[in-house]
């Protein structure tokens, strides 16, 4: 199962240490240029923001994940 997050329930500090994990794993990088991991949490703040995505912590791996608003369909919330 997991469980949403709202990211407007973290502080500042936090929201931007659990992005810049997100951006830094392995296959986020799907431009033609790189971008620096501020500018990749930079546009993940603005998905956030926008609804365009969620975090949900994944129970089985114990991690937070960034998703998609089309995607959460594909989740077991709790």
């Amino acid at each position: 199962m997991d469980t949403l997050i709202p990211h407007s329930s973290l502080d500042a500090s936090t929201l931007e240490t659990i992005l810049d994990d997100i951006v830094s794993r392995d296959g986020t990088d799907y431009g033609e240029y790189d971008l620096s991991v501020e500018q990749k949490r930079k546009q993940a703040l603005r998905a956030l923001e926008s609804g365009d995505a969620f975090l949900l912590f994944d129970t089985e791996s114990e991690t937070i994940k960034m998703v998609p608003k089309d995607a959460l369909n594909n989740y077991d919330l709790m």
